[in-house]
């Protein structure tokens, strides 16, 4: 029995979560591998072939890295309660006429609690993944922080995680550089991991086709959404639209109409299928209501103004902002004007490299016009 600990490693078949395994294999851990089984392509309808984590092949490759070092490897089959909750989930808000964000939902209510669930029954001290952050003890709270790698962070992604999960976290790629663990991987003869390609998709739309898995989703949505208008600010309609699910905050593309200057969707008006377009200068937002709070370095920050920089999607550098907790939602101000900010997605507050905590974005503003 190692004197670290047992750690349960959730081993997607990547380099990243790959290497993490070795690594604590090589500390003294002693390590059980498993990779979640949490969703199956071909029962949605797609046509394209089954890729990323929850691939056969990916799941061969987490296996064969466990037998090579020697440790257990388990399959868990999460696809009923990820599909009830994650994919309902992102349909639903879709149908609301908001943005969402089902990977920072699978980690906080789905991939979590089922590993720690299984690590309860492996007898297992710690969960372990191969994301791109680091955890410290302080003030009796567990702190997520930024990874050492800034372009392959994910801390953005983990604001959800409850501090009983923390508690029992390790991320052990936080002090690494992907160079780094791509070197890691080539000393150990693990040259296959190293050439592997990453996938940046949505899991469970491997194609990047949401409007094709929403169709495919909700049998008749087409027929239910369609001839709505495009209308810009003051009202003037201009056009009609697919269906207002179809569209995203901040989207120029794929519009199919010319008024003879650039317009972004600025606005979705589900109960009236509407699509309000707006130029780019009136797409800044300085101003944002956050609800469904979950506090990381705070317990809470009940009628207090920090200074924060404020991250609104996973590639956003983020923005310097005052926040104020009030009751369990959270009023950020801005400090300049933000582009795109689209309710449904996740928010999160930074304190220098720490994660303050986060929530779902439920509105924007323009502070002049409150």
């Amino acid at each position: 029995m190692s004197t670290k600990g047992r750690v349960l490693v959730a081993m997607s078949g990547g380099i990243d979560s790959s290497v993490a395994s070795v690594l604590l294999h090589e500390q003294g851990y002693e390590v059980i591998g498993m990779t979640m089984k949490t969703w199956d392509y071909a029962s949605a309808g797609g046509s394209k072939k089954e890729t990323g984590c929850c691939s056969l092949d990916s799941i061969n490759d987490a296996r064969n890295i466990a037998v090579n070092l020697g440790f257990p490897h388990y399959i868990l089959d999460i696809r009923e309660e990820f599909g009830d909750y994650v994919i309902n989930h992102f349909t639903d808000e879709y149908l609301s006429g908001r943005t969402p964000n089902p990977c920072v939902l699978c980690n906080t209510h789905i991939k979590w609690d089922a590993l720690l669930r299984r690590a309860d029954k492996l007898g297992c001290d710690f969960i372990a993944t191969g994301h791109y952050a680091n955890i410290r003890e302080e003030n009796g709270r567990h702190v997520i922080s930024k990874g050492l790698d800034e372009n392959k962070d994910q801390s953005y992604a983990l604001w959800g995680i409850s501090q009983e999960s923390l508690s029992r976290t390790i991320f052990p790629l936080g002090h690494m550089k992907k160079t780094e663990i791509k070197d890691f991987a080539r000393e150990r003869g693990f040259v296959d991991l190293v050439n592997k390609s990453e996938s940046y998709e949505i899991c469970f739309v491997p194609d990047n086709d949401y409007r094709g898995f929403l169709k495919r989703r909700v049998n008749g949505l087409e027929e239910e959404v369609k001839g709505g208008e495009f209308i810009l600010e003051d009202g003037t309609v201009v056009g009609q639209h697919e269906g207002y699910p179809f569209y995203t905050i901040g989207q120029r593309k794929g519009l199919g109409i010319t008024l003879g200057y650039p317009v972004y969707v600025s606005e979705i008006q589900k109960d009236k299928n509407r699509v309000v377009l707006a130029t780019l200068d009136r797409l800044a937002r300085n101003g944002m209501w956050v609800h469904k709070l979950n506090m990381v370095k705070y317990a809470d920050l009940l009628n207090q103004r920090k200074e924060t920089v404020t991250k609104v999607r996973y590639n956003d550098d983020g923005t310097p902002a005052t926040i104020q907790q009030i009751g369990d939602g959270m009023k950020v101000m801005f400090h300049e004007g933000v582009l795109a900010i689209a309710p449904g997605q996740a928010a999160v507050f930074y304190e220098g490299n720490d994660v303050i905590g986060g929530g779902w974005i439920a509105s924007s503003f323009r502070q002049e016009d409150e």
